[in-house]
């Protein structure tokens, strides 16, 4: 398991770096729609949708449309749409109970999902487009948050974070990778490499606390987007979201940290 695990996120961290540093934008475009569409179907199933491959091809659609006709400016106002749907919607309701399936409540709480993984999928664009080093830069913090939870977990896990939505998590993972971002963090800022990233921007504006805190927020909510996926798939009785990636289930399983922290990284951005 562990082995096809580690094949699989090779591979995939392959074929996006080669993507990244090849600089071809429609091929950049292209993967990320595969990926959202494929999020889509899978998101159609964690709520019972009868027709969930219907649903990803619409959503593609509405994918491509958004990217190719939209501007910029209009993705950030899609990525604040998505960080208040977070915040106001989604955070909270990690503490109550889910909508049932079928009900009013849950199509409204399919849609707002939805509405942020299409929020941090174009916010994906926007940070590409500010710098692809600065994009990875992001996805690196959330990587590195989950590398360091999981061995962390294993070696001193004893605390659990949330049983009742994910028995595998401890407050000792969460530690174990916030020490390994900001122990990445700070020697990104002693070499201070050339390349835009968001450790260098934020100390250099803000200096090491600001660093800190925006380092803190950005791996808390990494940890809310991933509890509420496995909140999901809990209601559903799955394991995963799918078994679309070997090793890994689904791509939501891969992604559910970035869907709130992208966004999230768009407005920091701007601010920065």
């Amino acid at each position: 398991m562990l082995k096809n695990r580690i094949y699989t996120a090779l591979c995939l961290a392959a074929v996006l770096f080669l993507i990244l540093w090849s600089q071809i934008d429609w091929l950049f475009g292209l993967f990320l729609l595969v990926f959202f569409g494929a999020a889509s179907w899978e998101n159609a199933r964690l709520f019972e949708n009868r027709h969930p491959l219907v649903v990803a091809v619409f959503s593609g659609m509405a994918f491509a449309g958004s990217a190719l006709w939209l501007t910029e400016q209009v993705y950030v106002w899609f990525a604040l749409a998505a960080v208040v749907i977070w915040i106001v919607f989604l955070v909270p309701s990690l503490f109550r109970e889910l909508p049932n399936p079928g009900s009013a409540g849950a199509r409204l709480y399919q849609s707002l999902y939805w509405f942020s993984i299409l929020g941090s999928f174009l916010s994906v664009l926007v940070l590409y487009r500010q710098s692809a080093f600065f994009l990875l830069s992001i996805l690196l913090v959330v990587w590195l948050a989950d590398i360091g939870a999981y061995f962390a977990g294993r070696a001193f896990g004893k605390r659990k974070l949330a049983p009742a939505i994910s028995p595998g998590k401890t407050w000792e993972g969460v530690m174990g990778g916030l020490f390994a971002v900001i122990l990445v963090a700070a020697v990104v800022v002693w070499i201070s490499p050339p390349q835009e990233n968001i450790a260098l921007r934020v100390f250099g504006r803000y200096g090491w606390a600001g660093m800190l805190c925006s380092l803190i927020l950005l791996v808390a909510m990494s940890i809310v987007g991933d509890l509420l996926e496995s909140k999901l798939k809990r209601r559903r009785g799955f394991k995963d979201s799918s078994n679309l990636l070997p090793g890994h289930g689904g791509v939501l399983d891969r992604i559910d940290s970035l869907i709130p922290v992208l966004p999230l990284a768009v407005l920091l951005g701007m601010w920065l």
